[in-house]
């Protein structure tokens, strides 16, 4: 096992991964930046190194300093979180190199099924639904315009590097092709440096599932059931559950299967999530695999009592899996709180938490960095917290989220949570009946 983890990674997830290594004996290694020196993580953790000044390309997206700073705490590990360098390749192969194991994806497989043609391309050698569309990159407008003829529109072109919803365009008539195709590669061009296009036909009501995995180095995978996370706006997760409404048992299985056979078939070793797209008829297609932990993921932990960064750290030190799948045990659904004004189109709202009131109580779990005096930087992305409520049924879980809600008291900021609220109140979000489309034409009052 290790002795030293050091986690390239800040906020609730930096903080989570300190409680599970310390509930485990493993001594934690914090990295900040100048504007993270008073986060929580910080604090908690055994020894922490500032790796340079606010902005993440100069911190927390700086493989050399994260790598310096493992090496002079003498850190046998690096646990990269979700976002930043999660699924960076490079950084993946320099720890590797330096003799430091990097408790994620190998290179491999990031290179694998980091870039979504090539993934899908690999999807489809699986044996695992896809949708359909191009085979690999387009060369120009015209080429995509002849698959949309004999797919039919609507169809969607996105980026092959793409992320976040951005170098995507839906396309629904043959006149729009030309504009959006150059919209779309200016766009992805500009965020990613890649302006490479692919096309799928468009899914009409499609729902959001995606199935959580594990492999080990010894071949063995199984998956931990699915999560519903169609509750979006602009393509960002606002709510996530599971079981899922909408998934019934022949599906949940189906589903379970096929995620095993994608991880199966590239030798997935670590703890991942294969993404699908569900459409009304329940007939569902690979979207990508996150070659890392979901930000989602505790919902999953709630219904299986499983913690999965202990998962992960033990797949990679080396102790196999036992391979058997898990299916929901209860019901548990997380709300993301971000620092946003959702009145005033979601603009963020960085500053200094003035009174905080976290809710407890049985069932509830809340997974954040924050405290009272607290200063929320600009320089980040704006979720803050995650609350997380776990009963017997859907139904008591929106009860019991809606109780937690109105106990999470954060003043001197505004947040999403008078958006959950309406969201939980809502009669199709109640009923189960919702698509990734349901935020499009959402009212906030």
């Amino acid at each position: 096992m290790f002795k030293k983890i050091l986690i390239a990674n800040r906020g609730e997830i930096a903080l989570r991964i300190i409680r599970t290594c310390r509930e485990m004996g493993i001594k934690t290694v914090a990295v900040y930046s100048l504007a993270d020196k008073d986060s929580l993580h910080v604090r908690f953790a055994d020894e922490a190194v500032c790796i340079g000044p606010a902005p993440s390309a100069e911190s927390y997206l700086k493989i050399p300093n994260i790598i310096a700073a493992a090496e002079i705490t003498n850190a046998d590990a690096i646990h990269p979180g979700y976002g930043f360098l999660s699924e960076n390749a490079k950084f993946s192969a320099v720890c590797r190199d330096h003799g430091i194991k990097f408790i994620g994806a190998t290179p491999e497989h990031i290179n694998a099924m980091g870039d979504k043609s090539n993934a899908k391309d690999s999807m489809k050698k699986a044996g695992v639904p896809t949708i359909p569309g191009s085979d690999g990159l387009l060369d120009s407008a015209d080429e995509g315009k002849k698959i949309a003829a004999i797919i039919g529109y609507p169809v969607i072109i996105k980026a092959t590097a793409g992320g976040g919803g951005r170098g995507m365009r839906i396309i629904w008539k043959e006149s729009e092709f030309d504009k959006l195709w150059d919209d779309a590669r200016t766009e992805s061009k500009a965020a990613f440096g890649n302006d490479g296009i692919y096309l799928e036909k468009y899914i009409e009501e499609p729902r959001h599932i995606e199935i959580q995995i594990a492999g080990d180095q010894y071949g063995k995978v199984c998956h931990l059931s699915e999560r519903d996370c169609s509750v979006q706006r602009r393509h960002q997760k606002l709510i996530e559950e599971t079981p899922s409404p909408f998934v019934d048992d022949e599906l949940r299985k189906k589903m379970g299967e096929a995620a095993k056979a994608a991880a199966q078939f590239i030798n997935y070793e670590g703890v991942g999530t294969v993404e699908f797209l569900v459409d009304k008829y329940k007939n569902f297609y690979f979207m990508e695999m996150n070659t890392r932990i979901q930000v989602e993921h505790p919902v999953t932990e709630e219904v299986i009592d499983r913690d999965l960064i202990k998962e992960q750290i033990m797949i990679a030190a080396g102790i196999p899996i036992s391979g058997k799948d898990y299916y929901p045990l209860k019901h548990s659904m997380e709300c993301r709180i971000n620092a946003e004004d959702p009145y005033n189109n979601f603009r963020p709202s960085p500053g200094k938490i003035q009174v905080l009131h976290k809710p407890g109580g049985h069932g509830v779990r809340v997974d954040s960095h924050i405290y009272a005096g607290y200063v929320i930087p600009s320089n980040y992305d704006s979720m803050i917290a995650k609350l997380i409520v776990t009963s017997q049924s859907r139904e008591e879980s929106i009860l019991k989220m809606e109780r937690a809600l109105h106990e999470f008291v954060i003043e001197g900021i505004h947040t999403t949570i008078p958006l959950h609220l309406q969201i939980l109140a809502n009669e199709d979000f109640r009923k189960g009946n919702f698509t990734t489309a349901f935020m499009n034409d959402f009212k906030i009052k």
